[in-house]
């Protein structure tokens, strides 16, 4: 229906916005997912330190921003439940380095690192520890990819 047969009728058109989505390839996204990993290792021993996200210190969610957004240019919210909520969310079985491992409770994610691989993420744990690698240590999570 045009506009003006829509005034006619009464009622007002209805503009919808889709969010625009890229497609990215397997193979690039797994490139993509081996760089993720190299860049947060580079940054294993930094120090925690909440709200920062780099290039010296970092929180948990502060590390995907700095891998994701600031090194990798892809775009990525700030906290680790907005990120599970730009991500796609994927099974278990399919996780892939580089992927997003959200720690939950009650429905949100409290925590998130990146999959390394093998059942271990990259990630910023706590004040008083450092970005390091860890074994998955619950099965409390769930998996997204950014687009």
């Amino acid at each position: 229906m045009t506009p003006q047969a829509a005034s006619r009728a009464g009622t007002a058109p209805v503009t919808i916005k889709a969010k625009p989505v890229a497609y990215v390839s397997a193979a690039t996204r797994a490139a993509r997912g081996r760089t993720a990993v190299r860049i947060a290792a580079a940054q294993q021993g930094d120090p925690y330190r909440y709200g920062a996200a780099g290039p010296s210190a970092f929180d948990c969610s502060g590390l995907v921003y700095y891998t994701y957004r600031t090194r990798l240019g892809v775009g990525v919210p700030r906290t680790a439940n907005a990120q599970r909520l730009a991500s796609v969310r994927i099974s278990k079985a399919n996780v892939q380095q580089g992927d997003l491992i959200f720690f939950m409770s009650g429905g949100r994610a409290y925590h998130v690192g990146i999959y390394a691989g093998y059942g271990k993420v990259w990630h910023a744990p706590r004040p008083g520890q450092r970005v390091q690698l860890s074994r998955i240590w619950t099965t409390s999570w769930v998996a997204g990819r950014m687009p």
